[in-house]
């Protein structure tokens, strides 16, 4: 049986795991503690590890794989912005992602940008300290918005088809166009997508070339009163130029499903602490903002379809050296 260490499986994972591990014939090892390079060693006599998106992939940990004699490494998660892909290359280890259901975000997402457009944020405060009153809580019809998509891939592709049912206008950006989406969106350039749209949400992966997309320079060229949803990657918004424009007013609603800087505070239990991101603590502050803690993702289908890629991955590395879902340099 091929050998496999998984590095903290959250309990939710544990069924999916022991479901393809029986069915693919695996022996899987599981590791509680995050990887990182002084976990590594946990791997020694394995070929094949897979992580979480908020275990540590840098050069430091790769090395320390790669000792442990580690050729592949699959993530249970789709991006995959925290590995060093140069460090990887160097040291021999063959990596992949995980594509998992696109429904599990864009629902969220639709579910986002209706909560925005009926300040449901806002009711469900009031409700709870028994004010009833209707000032300040008039919502927008989303059939009377134009909603812009960055990122058209299999989730921006899904929330256009969930909208559409809504009767809006729907415009979208992407490097690459999908013909298959032209019945549903109107291609255009970011610039007039960011200038023309009521609501623009975010479903693009991070790259440098992306960093900051969203910053003062393109937020001082939106309609006043914008709703920006973010289900993507955090840094993917300058955060700083988002609090200035929510705080100016030139923001009208934010949905934030990722945060830049979010690693060891999502996910985490800080109820008695203080949070050490200055900007969420500030974010959190504002009545006409949504913080959600990067659980967009987080349905039973794509938690097992997670699970279920990275180990067909790793047994396809094993077998063949290569993988559909390895992420070339």
């Amino acid at each position: 049986m091929k050998k496999i260490v998984a590095y903290r499986a959250r309990s939710d994972e544990m069924a999916f795991f022991e479901k393809f591990e029986k069915e693919l014939k695996l022996d899987i090892k599981y590791v509680a503690q995050e990887l990182n390079p002084e976990t590594a060693s946990q791997a020694q006599g394995a070929q094949a590890v897979t992580i979480q998106g908020s275990n540590k992939a840098d050069r430091a940990t790769l090395q320390a794989l790669s000792r442990a004699g580690v050729k592949y490494l699959a993530l249970r998660s789709a991006g995959y912005n925290y590995v060093d892909i140069a460090a990887a290359q160097e040291y021999g280890i063959h990596f992949s992602n995980a594509s998992y259901s696109p429904n599990s975000v864009a629902d969220f997402t639709t579910m986002l940008i209706l909560m925005c457009a009926r300040k449901a944020k806002q009711i469900l405060a009031r409700n709870a300290v028994q004010d009833y009153t209707l000032a300040g809580i008039q919502g927008r019809e989303i059939r009377n918005l134009t909603i812009g998509i960055i990122g058209t891939g299999q989730i921006g592709a899904t929330v256009a088809r969930n909208l559409s049912g809504f009767g809006c206008k729907i415009l979208g950006y992407d490097v690459y166009e999908n013909d298959n989406l032209r019945d549903l969106i109107e291609y255009v350039s970011l610039e007039e997508l960011i200038t023309s749209s009521d609501v623009i949400t975010l479903h693009a992966p991070l790259f440098d070339s992306n960093y900051h997309m969203i910053n003062q320079e393109s937020i001082n060229k939106m309609k006043n009163g914008v709703c920006l949803v973010n289900c993507g990657r955090g840094p993917l918004i300058d955060t700083e130029a988002l609090i200035h424009g929510i705080e100016t007013g030139k923001i009208g609603t934010a949905a934030l499903d990722v945060i830049e800087d979010e690693l060891g505070i999502f996910h985490e239990d800080h109820r008695l602490n203080v949070l050490s991101n200055h900007q969420l603590a500030i974010l959190r502050t504002f009545p006409n903002v949504i913080i959600t803690p990067h659980t967009a993702f987080y349905t039973d289908q794509a938690v097992s379809d997670m699970v279920e890629i990275a180990l067909k991955s790793l047994l396809s590395f094993m077998d063949n050296g290569t993988s559909q879902w390895e992420i070339q340099p």
